[in-house]
């Protein structure tokens, strides 16, 4: 029975007295030492995640990295800590918290339904209706209006004194967070309804569908396609458009028939492009001679990105940023070539030709081709391989002696090896922030040589990548620079000197942001004797058993022993690797929201329909079956070409319970919609 005296003076005959009481009686909130509340205070971002830190109990999500305004002795540490482990508030891109600024109101709905996963519980059937309930629905900022209609379903949103508006961007007070913090605890079964007439009561929904909360292993399955020297597609120089087409489906349908759901298509191994570029020539891998394009006319990486989608798999575009010429006793260059347009900042090396990854002009040529692509194609990553300086020739120095003279001249300071260093990462730093500032949701990983330096870790010996090759991964890895790494082990897991599980072990030991780890694997070797398919059996097994670690998946090297069952390798993945489907893991770094389930689920002789949950697009359908307490992937379904109103379709063998949930661009699957199929 709640007393009619008040704990507060300032808070008798208050429109959110009641709840402030609650919650003082609980102990969750307090007072000034003056006895006051302070109801129309606003609320800080420090005091708003103590007080969350206080009241709700949740596992923890992901690690905390340090705010670099929250020192260790920061009054509201303990409590920022927590909120930011358990989900339920981040901080700015500038690793800044900003605890003394006021939260705002949409940012403490959205708080309380990330920290709480409603999304997971509630789907968001009253996205479409918010202007219906709030005025000011419009000043909703883009990344919050899931979580307020999944706030307002729940009961969360409480506007004094006009419940028609939202105020979404004013600061949150200590009443309203008291009453929005109340309300959670009611939604989470921990307190009985107060009553109040400014609780926004969303109007009843019409059929809408049971839900459920279903999911399966995630696994990153890859494959590169090498299109240099004609080593997996095209199958040789020349082919025409239907037969280059006719080999890209083939792999295509090869990788799909596996439940692969990647492929890591090189689009510019030395300077060109396998795709239609004003920045640079036509690859002579296609047609036979750099510059022409083929005939008839058509743009391989749209062709390979549409046939990808078509079949649940992400299609990375892998580039070479600095290599120009494989050959230079090959075919010779266009005139649009680097090596003809600059060839000052072109160096034989060896048999090839490189480029000199210190000069400017170098580098700009590498980020805009790359920005280039991002931009005008359906890309779900760009990669790079281990090729940043070249690999060593003996006795021979590159020769960038001019270049670094020049650095020296104006004032730097590095030694030639950590100036070569920088040079690369001050490429991949400007890659992956070029990339996000464009489109968030293309990823950017890195192939790098599987050992990083001899010794590290002990007993490892081999090529020094970092001294080397000038690639100093592990920063990588350290500073985010990444959304996944995938080093190269190439080799067998009974070579103590480069032992596979010792160097995956270390390079998840090196990950402080919690980037995806893709195990690069050589099964080209592959020969019936030392290498064979228990070999790649094993090492994928040891791949999945540091999933914990965020080792969380593997790509193979190359297409072509895939292709041709080399060894029986398309049999074991068959059946032992990849039996079933998966979809890529999700990112916690990127966008983790949702979609909405299907709507409009109908039956008829056991072929299921449905319609998108809302006009966003959606990348695939996943359908489960109901078997005893738990639910089986029974399969992943291209969203296929349809439009909003356009049902799509599965036929299932079984009579049983299914759930059909949607998949965006990021791998994040909506809630499933249930149907019965008798």
């Amino acid at each position: 029975m709640i007393s009619n005296s008040t704990r507060f003076p300032d808070v008798q005959n208050h429109w959110a007295g009641l709840f402030i009481q609650e919650l003082a009686v609980r102990r969750i909130l307090n007072g000034y030492p003056d006895g006051s509340f302070r109801p129309d205070s606003p609320v800080t971002r420090g005091e708003f995640a103590a007080i969350i830190a206080s009241v709700f109990t949740v596992s923890a999500k992901r690690r905390y990295v340090p705010f670099a305004d929250v020192p260790a002795n920061h009054w509201a540490v303990s409590g920022i800590k927590k909120a930011y482990e358990c989900g339920f508030i981040i901080g700015y891109p500038d690793g800044n918290f900003r605890p003394n600024d006021r939260i705002i109101r949409g940012d403490a709905l959205v708080a309380l339904v990330n920290g709480l996963a409603m999304a997971t519980d509630v789907p968001p059937d009253l996205l479409s209706k918010l202007p219906e309930i709030y005025q000011d629905a419009d000043k909703i900022p883009g990344y919050a209006r899931n979580q307020v209609a999944i706030a307002t379903q729940s009961e969360l949103v409480v506007s004094y004194p006009n419940t028609k508006l939202l105020n979404p961007t004013a600061p949150a007070t200590r009443a309203e967070v008291a009453v929005i913090v109340y309300q959670a605890l009611v939604y989470l079964g921990r307190a009985d309804k107060t009553p109040s007439n400014y609780i926004i009561v969303p109007p009843k929904l019409v059929n809408t569908p049971k839900t459920v909360k279903v999911n399966h292993q995630r696994e990153f399955r890859g494959a590169w396609v090498t299109t240099v020297w004609n080593s997996d597609w095209p199958s040789k120089a020349g082919l025409s458009t239907a037969q280059q087409q006719a080999e890209l489906i083939a792999i295509l349908d090869r990788l799909q028939a596996l439940n692969f759901n990647a492929l890591i298509l090189q689009v510019r191994p030395e300077g060109d492009a396998l795709y239609a570029s004003q920045l640079e020539p036509w690859s002579a891998w296609l047609t036979g001679t750099q510059g022409k394009p083929p005939e008839p006319f058509y743009d391989p990486l749209e062709f390979a990105i549409a046939q990808c989608h078509q079949r649940n798999i992400e299609l990375h575009a892998w580039f070479n940023p600095y290599r120009a010429k494989t050959s230079i006793t090959a075919r010779p260059n266009a005139r649009t070539h680097i090596a003809l347009t600059n060839p000052e900042v072109v160096y034989k090396w060896g048999n090839q030709l490189w480029m000199d990854p210190g000069i400017k002009i170098v580098q700009d040529r590498a980020y805009n081709v790359m920005m280039d692509v991002v931009r005008r194609y359906d890309i779900d990553a760009i990669h790079l391989d281990d090729y940043f300086y070249p690999y060593p020739i003996e006795g021979q120095t590159f020769p960038d002696s001019k270049t670094y003279a020049a650095y020296r001249s104006t004032g730097g300071q590095l030694s030639l090896s950590d100036w070569r260093r920088e040079n690369v990462n001050q490429m991949v730093l400007r890659l992956f922030q070029g990339i996000k500032a464009i489109k968030p949701h293309v990823k950017f990983g890195i192939s790098p040589f599987g050992i990083y330096r001899p010794g590290q870790p002990p007993g490892i010996n081999g090529l020094d990548a970092y001294s080397v090759l000038y690639a100093d991964a592990k920063k990588w890895l350290e500073k985010g620079w990444v959304d996944y790494i995938a080093p190269q082990l190439y080799w067998r897991i009974d070579q103590t000197a480069q032992s596979y599980p010792t160097l995956l072990k270390w390079w998840t030991e090196i990950n402080p942001q919690q980037r995806h780890i893709y195990v690069g694997n050589n099964i080209s070797q592959l020969d019936g004797k030392a290498w064979n398919n228990s070999e790649i059996n094993r090492q994928v097994t040891m791949t999945r058993n540091l999933a914990a670690n965020l080792s969380l998946g593997n790509i193979f090297f190359s297409m072509s022993p895939i292709h041709q069952n080399r060894q029986g390798i398309a049999d074991s993945f068959r059946n032992s690797l990849y039996p079933t489907p998966a979809i890529v893991p999700t990112m916690s770094w990127q966008n983790t929201d949702p979609p909405p389930p299907p709507r409009e689920l109908q039956v008829n002789h056991r072929r299921l329909s449905w319609k998108p949950g809302d006009e966003n697009p959606v990348r695939s359908w996943t359908v489960y079956r109901q078997t005893g307490e738990s639910w089986v992937l029974q399969g992943v379904l291209s969203a296929g070409i349809y439009d909003y109103a356009t049902p799509a379709t599965a036929t299932v063998q079984e009579a049983g319970t299914y759930a059909v949930c949607a998949v965006d661009r990021l791998a994040n699957e909506s809630l499933g919609a249930v149907i019965t199929v008798s």
